[in-house]
C-alpha cells in the first residue's frame, strides 16, 4: 500500500515520492499517422504498486542520479531527462540529488519508467518552487514519452490520439493479479509488425464497457514470445476474474478481481515457475495534489 500522505518534505529540502504502475485495461489501435505514430484509445488505471524516488535540493545546478540502472546511460535515464528538461524550461537554477527505488519491472508494460519521469516533473515543480499549471507540465511531459502524460493528469483516464488525450475516468473498485513472464518485448517490433491490425472501430463516448475492450497488441505479441502466451492462459482459466488481459506492449498480464481475498486466493495457486503479484486499483495518482489546475 502507498503511504496515506503519499509524499512529503521535510526542513532540509527533501522529497520522498511514488511512482506508481498503470495497467491499460484494453488497447485499441484505431489508425495511422502520417508521421508513422500510432493512434489508440486505451483506459489507463493506476494500482498501487510502485518506484519510489528520494529528491535533495543541491547547492549548484547539478542533477545527479545516485541510483543508475543497469545498462541505461545517465543521460539516458528518463528520471535525469525530465529534471534537466524542466530546469531547461524554467530557467531555476536549482539542482537535485535523485534516489531511485526501482521495483516496477522494465519493459513489461507497466509504464514505469514513464511514471518516474512524471513523478520526477511534479516533485522538482514544488521541491523548486516553480508553481507550474498541470497543464504546462502535460506537455513538457508528452515530450519525455507518450505514457508520461497520464501520470502526471492524475486521474484514471480514457486516451485517445498518441496517447495524450485524455479524460477522466470513474473505475469500480478492484483488485488485480499481475504476472510478469521473464522477457523483454522490443515496443518498436510490436508497433512495426505486419501482423497488427490498426483499423479497430473507434469506441465514440463514454460510457462504455471496459471488459468488452481487447488489446490489439497482444496477439502480436503471443505469437512472438511464447512466455506471455502461456501466463496469460494460465490466468485465462481462473475463476472469478472479471477480465484478463495483457498490459501495453507487454510483457506483463493481469486478471482483475472484486476484491483482494480473491486476488490473493489466484495469487496462491501461481505455478512455481511463475512470478507475480496482486495490487489494488487506485482512484487516482497519489501525487494528484502536486501541480497547480
Amino acid at each position: 500500500m502507498l503511504e496515506p500522505a503519499e509524499a512529503h518534505v521535510d526542513s532540509t529540502a527533501k522529497l520522498s515520492c511514488p511512482a506508481p504502475a498503470k495497467l491499460n485495461l484494453f488497447l485499441h489501435v484505431v489508425g495511422r499517422r502520417e508521421d508513422g505514430y500510432h493512434l489508440l484509445q486505451t483506459v489507463f488505471r493506476f494500482v498501487d504498486f510502485s518506484d519510489r524516488l528520494h529528491f535533495a535540493l543541491r547547492t549548484d545546478s547539478a542533477v545527479k542520479l545516485h541510483t543508475p540502472t543497469a545498462g541505461v546511460p545517465e543521460d539516458n535515464d528518463l528520471c535525469v531527462r525530465a529534471a534537466k528538461l524542466l530546469q531547461q524550461e524554467s530557467g531555476t537554477s536549482a539542482g537535485v540529488d535523485i534516489f531511485l527505488e526501482k521495483r516496477i519491472p522494465m519493459g513489461g508494460g507497466l509504464g514505469g519508467g514513464s511514471s518516474d519521469a512524471a513523478t520526477t516533473l511534479l516533485a522538482l515543480n514544488r521541491l523548486w518552487g516553480l508553481a507550474w499549471q498541470r497543464s504546462r507540465l502535460l506537455k513538457l511531459g508528452l515530450r519525455l514519452g507518450a505514457d508520461v502524460p497520464v501520470f502526471i493528469f492524475g486521474e484514471n483516464a480514457f486516451a485517445q490520439g498518441i496517447g495524450e488525450k485524455l479524460s477522466p475516468i470513474a473505475l469500480p473498485p478492484a483488485w488485480y493479479l499481475i504476472l510478469t513472464p521473464s522477457v523483454h518485448v522490443s515496443t518498436a517490433q510490436v508497433f512495426t509488425s505486419k501482423e497488427l491490425t490498426r483499423n479497430t472501430i473507434p469506441i465514440k463516448i463514454p460510457p462504455f464497457s471496459v471488459e468488452c475492450g481487447h488489446n490489439d497488441l497482444e496477439p502480436v505479441v503471443c505469437r512472438t514470445y511464447p512466455e506471455v502466451a502461456r501466463h496469460l492462459e494460465w490466468l485465462k482459466r481462473l475463476d472469478n476474474s472479471r477480465m484478463t488481459a495483457m498490459t501495453g506492449s507487454g510483457a506483463c498480464v493481469f486478471s482483475e478481481f472484486a476484491t483482494e481475498r480473491a486476488a490473493k486466493a489466484a495469487l496462491a495457486q501461481l505455478p512455481f515457475d511463475m512470478n507475480g503479484f496482486v495490487a489494488q486499483g487506485l482512484n487516482r495518482h497519489p501525487m494528484h495534489d502536486f501541480a497547480e489546475q
